[in-house]
């Protein structure tokens, strides 16, 4: 009979069994991050969890390209756009770059909306996974 000391540590399992599991990338490396809405957040962890829960998560690849245009609309805001306001670069500048930023994402949004309708289940399911990476 094994005494408490010699005994394995019962396993606690994951925490939180909703949530994806943790990858082990090394916290060394750089990062940045930008703040969003607590709105586009909800929509982005409801559908989230509609497509990894979905028979067919094809059933939902054109809302899925929809919140990743979102997101990227938002993260391009932040970096660049508000910056850019805080700088005051003044109005001409801000309103070039403004029509050159709505340009990139009206391309961007466009090729992320064909690649994201021809994908699949398990490859829409993968998106999912690494946008919930990023929500850490």
């Amino acid at each position: 009979m094994a005494t408490a000391s010699k005994r394995k540590p019962p396993s606690k399992g994951r925490q939180n069994p909703g949530a994806p599991p943790r990858t082990s990338a090394p916290r060394s490396k750089p990062y940045l991050r930008f703040y969003y809405s607590e709105t586009l957040r909800k929509k982005t962890l409801a559908l989230l969890g509609t497509i990894e829960q979905a028979r067919d998560a094809a059933a939902h690849r054109d809302a899925l390209a929809d919140v990743i245009v979102e997101l990227t609309n938002s993260g391009m805001d932040f970096f660049y756009m508000q910056p850019l306001k805080r700088a005051k670069a003044g109005f001409v500048l801000e309103q070039s770059a403004n029509l050159g930023m709505t340009g990139a994402q009206q391309v961007m949004a466009s090729v992320i909306r064909q690649i994201v309708g021809r994908m699949e289940g398990p490859q829409l399911r993968s998106v999912c996974r690494s946008i919930r990476q990023l929500m850490l």
